[in-house]
């Protein structure tokens, strides 16, 4: 795979360490912009949004050697559960940020990100195309089919988009 997505995932890493770095208090207890969790509290969404990645390449590395056909009944069934998995993921990202640290958030995600780098190098190309059916209504960047090399980007998607919604004093908003 060609390195945009190490250099993607790279970004990212690198981007939430200086939010962190340079977030006070005050800006971590202050509303996120089009969400209900704090700046705090959506800082932990986004590194979730990177921890899961490893399930999701799970998902695809079953499904996507069964016929097409059970990956699309398995999204139905998601689908209909969503209701159920926004309430989960809203509570998830709650609990989550107010029980680590945004320095401790800023060091599970190092050393998740490595672990993406050493994964994604040792994927081949056919794992990277390998695909499934995804529960579209679960998160706006998943699509109907996702291969792993979509999973892996998805990561950084969704961290770009969330980092829009933090409302963080001026000298962090500048990263944004």
């Amino acid at each position: 795979m060609d390195g945009s997505v190490h250099g993607e995932l790279e970004r990212a890493r690198t981007t939430f360490a200086d939010l962190v770095r340079l977030a006070s208090e005050e800006d971590l207890r202050a509303p996120s912009a089009g969400t209900r969790w704090t700046n705090r509290q959506l800082l932990f969404h986004m590194v979730l949004g990177f921890l899961i990645i490893r399930a999701l390449r799970t998902l695809v590395r079953v499904f996507g050697r069964l016929p097409d056909g059970a990956s699309r009944r398995f999204a139905a069934a998601l689908n209909t559960c969503t209701p159920v998995f926004d309430r989960v993921n809203f509570v998830g990202s709650w609990a989550g940020g107010q029980t680590l640290s945004p320095l401790q958030m800023a060091h599970l995600l190092d050393r998740t990100v490595m672990k993406l780098h050493k994964r994604l190098d040792s994927e081949s190309k056919t794992d990277l195309a390998r695909g499934m059916h995804y529960p579209t209504r679960w998160d706006p960047f998943f699509r109907d089919y996702m291969t792993v090399a979509d999973i892996y980007r998805f990561s950084t998607q969704h961290f770009e988009f969330h980092r829009r919604q933090l409302t963080l004093g001026p000298t962090a908003t500048d990263l944004q």
